[in-house]
């Protein structure tokens, strides 16, 4: 099993939902860079679960702690590695399931891949419990992205046919971004806010769950981050959003919009402000042949439903290879999408700081 990415910085990622505890390691971090570990605990509480019902009630307090590659909170140019203990965990609510596939889980295709081998419980090395190591992740990388005037915040934008509003990318400040992270559930359309918390509860009530976008934008990205082709932005940022369990797609800029009209239309047209070069419109979502182009970066991605419902589903026994029936118990999010926000936003900081140390090297 391979959890590490490699492409700048290397992170490499340990540990199942329910053994002790769940890790990150940071190599290639630039040295001497102040890093404030409450600003990392803040991260992880905006992923932590509510108490508002539209969350799992499996709450951990998510403290993390330093092994190494820190000393007097400064990175040190060794290996940063960081642990959270797993501390509120329900191992019985997984006996039924140790055999029995669960419907839109990874359990029939992780016990092909390792033989049978795999912790089921909790959904082991694949479960979303794993994203508050990326987050953790993030939290490090934000805070260097900040000393560059970079900052990347994410929001719900939709949950099922519920739509709220975009970021105003022309007019997104830091001062909006603050207030973006720090609202209690992560939609910026207060006249959608109840209406998605009610759905959600309702989703839950009703024993099923539903998906949803998370759109994230990024200020202050320099033009000419990137490169064409293979180590092209769009490709460094997509691989570590496919990293978070539950995503099933990606667009950036105008996305799939972009194929109902003209080019003519799609097309952003160039101008200079104070002498700066802008475009008048991003539909090209801040990144032209896999380089930024200096406007802000926006792309959506989306979450399919939580797959553990409680209604009962068809599903099979990988050891008899006979058909049966599963009911589902233990705690889970009625809708993932939520509580990964935080998530996406951490992991657009870790992409787009390997970009820029792939193109400057480890000394900014």
């Amino acid at each position: 099993m391979s959890s590490m990415w490699n492409n700048g910085l290397k992170i490499s990622v340990f540990g199942e939902s329910h053994a002790d505890a769940i890790g990150v390691v940071i190599d290639n971090l630039p040295a001497g860079k102040k890093i404030d570990m409450s600003k990392v605990r803040a991260f992880l509480r905006r992923r932590q679960a509510k108490s508002d019902g539209t969350t799992t009630s499996r709450i951990e307090p998510d403290l993390p702690k330093v092994l190494c590659g820190l000393h007097n909170d400064t990175t040190n140019g060794t290996p940063l590695c960081m642990i959270i203990e797993n501390t509120n965990t329900r191992s019985n609510d997984y006996k039924n399931v140790q055999t029995t596939v669960r419907p839109g889980h990874a359990d029939f295709t992780g016990f092909i891949r390792y033989d049978g081998a795999n912790d089921i419980r909790g959904g082991g090395h694949f479960s979303g419990r794993l994203t508050a190591c990326l987050v953790m992740a993030g939290a490090i990388c934000a805070q260097i992205l900040e000393e560059m005037d970079i900052h990347s915040v994410a929001h719900l934008v939709s949950v099922k046919d519920i739509k709220t509003e975009h970021i105003d990318q022309t007019t997104l400040t830091k001062e909006k971004i603050d207030e973006i992270r720090s609202l209690p559930f992560p939609v910026i359309d207060e006249s959608k806010r109840k209406d998605i918390m009610d759905f959600i509860n309702k989703t839950r009530m009703e024993q099923n769950s539903v998906g949803g976008v998370v759109e994230c934008v990024t200020i202050g990205c320099p033009a000419g981050i990137g490169s064409p082709m293979m180590d092209n932005l769009e490709s460094i940022i997509s691989s570590l959003m496919f990293s978070i369990p539950g995503v099933k797609g990606l667009e950036f800029g105008n996305g799939f919009d972009c194929t109902t009209i003209y080019g003519s239309e799609n097309n952003d047209e160039f101008y200079i402000d104070n002498g700066v070069v802008k475009t008048r419109t991003n539909n090209h979502g801040g990144i032209l042949g896999g380089i930024s182009s200096g406007m802000p970066i926006s792309f959506n991605v989306a979450f399919k439903p939580t797959p553990s419902i409680s209604l009962t589903q068809n599903t099979i026994d990988v050891l008899t290879l006979e058909n049966t029936t599963l009911n589902i118990v233990g705690r889970h999010d009625p809708c993932i999408a939520v509580r990964a926000v935080p998530v996406v936003e951490a992991c657009c900081n870790i992409a787009l700081l390997s970009a820029i140390i792939n193109d400057k090297g480890v000394h900014l």
